[in-house]
């Protein structure tokens, strides 16, 4: 497990190599996303083997690297690639980067990612913003010694995440004429896709979207103290809903026939965001 002393460490490093840039949105992006990094303006790109005790994304269509610069008018630091647990990472590990944000001083986060639809209203292609997540299971950051420099032992979850925010992204939407969804979404560890009873169970306990990421680094933020917005875009419609078997490119393939429309969203939101 780290100590506080790891995170400063590591910290210290990250702002040496932004050269006294000073970002004050954190945003992930997930798999097929990672097109808005190239819309940053006068980038520093730093790969996260860069940095002591960040791991190295594995995952299909991530980079592993920050990308740091100015975008939608906002300072911002993003992360072209996250890690999952279906990789190997501990739940802390996962949740580093958000830690290592908040002391360099972001109190913001921005977090997407590519998920299944359960809620069968929706259609592949769909955005859903977090409006709460399910998590049946020991994946936590937060287990063990707390840091108290982060946040309290017993951190409240009752609004991850932001309504303000929330609000602000659906009115951005909706001067492109697309109305998002909100919804619940689920969190699995992965690496296999869900079965159709896994599936419709989900749908009963009240899920509209199913994914391998993002809950983890969101209890760490929320631990921090930091505005969340979380923004899925769906890729594919869950197991058992269409008969059809679910694959990894297709995420992908679906991230990018979305990315246009998503970057020009993140990007006008940013430019409203307080």
């Amino acid at each position: 497990m780290y100590k506080i002393e790891d995170y400063r460490n590591s910290a210290s490093i990250l702002e040496d190599k932004l050269c006294g840039f000073k970002p004050e949105v954190l945003i992930i992006l997930g798999s097929g996303l990672g097109d808005l990094g190239e819309y940053v303006a006068s980038p520093t790109i730093i790969d996260y083997g860069a940095i002591p005790n960040m791991g190295i994304s594995t995952a299909l269509g991530h980079k592993g690297r920050f990308i740091a610069g100015q975008l939608g008018g906002k300072n911002v630091l993003i992360m072209q690639g996250r890690l999952h647990f279906y990789e190997g990472w501990t739940a802390e590990q996962i949740a580093y980067p958000i830690r290592l944000a908040k002391l360099i001083g972001i109190d913001k986060l921005i977090i997407t990612n590519a998920a299944g639809g359960i809620n069968t209203d929706f259609n592949c292609g769909d955005i859903m913003l977090i409006e709460d997540f399910i998590k049946l299971n020991l994946v936590n950051p937060l287990i063990g010694p707390n840091l108290d420099e982060f946040g309290p032992r017993f951190p409240d979850m009752s609004k991850v995440f932001d309504r303000e925010y929330m609000q602000l992204f659906a009115d951005v939407a909706e001067t492109y004429d697309e109305n998002v969804h909100r919804g619940i979404y689920y969190y699995c560890t992965g690496p296999q896709y869900e079965s159709p009873a896994e599936i419709r169970a989900m749908r009963i306990l009240g899920a509209d979207a199913v994914g391998m990421s993002t809950v983890p680094e969101c209890i760490a933020a929320r631990h921090c103290g930091m505005r969340i917005l979380g923004i899925t875009l769906i890729t594919n419609m869950a197991a058992g809903i269409l008969d059809k078997p679910l694959d990894g490119d297709e995420v992908i393939a679906a991230g990018k026939a979305a990315s246009e429309r998503f970057c020009k969203y993140v990007i006008d939101f940013l430019g409203r965001m307080a």
